[in-house]
């Protein structure tokens, strides 16, 4: 018997990465039926939550030319809504997905006010 040697062989492997020439992301190549009931429910659902946690973070919202905005106490409970140019507003009672109930004192009289976050105008 004789013995044979054998040589080793290196391979090298590079990873070629494919680039999207239309730089689509995500596509599943079919096309978004805007006209849908379930299309049109997730836009408003989305709009919604994105009005509300505009609400809630504190960004400034403008009602019969003054801006206000929402304060929210530091124990984590409801706040209150301050303007800008006065200060204290009225205090929150309730914030819900799109109404948010508050109440003030006028005079010793308690005056219930309703804000709707679809009609709200926001500052940016």
């Amino acid at each position: 018997m004789s013995k044979v040697k054998l040589n080793k062989v290196v391979v090298k492997v590079s990873k070629v990465e494919t680039v999207k020439v239309d730089g689509r992301k995500n596509n599943t190549g079919r096309p978004v039926n805007k006209k849908s009931a379930r299309y049109k429910r997730l836009q408003k659902q989305a709009f919604y939550a994105d009005v509300n946690s505009k609400f809630v973070k504190g960004s400034q919202f403008k009602i019969n030319n003054d801006i206000y905005s929402y304060k929210q106490l530091p124990s984590g409970k409801l706040g209150c809504i301050v303007n800008s140019i006065t200060g204290y507003a009225c205090n929150v009672e309730y914030i819900g997905r799109t109404k948010v109930k508050c109440y003030s004192f006028v005079l010793g009289k308690q005056v219930k006010v309703e804000l709707n976050l679809k009609t709200l105008q926001f500052v940016s």
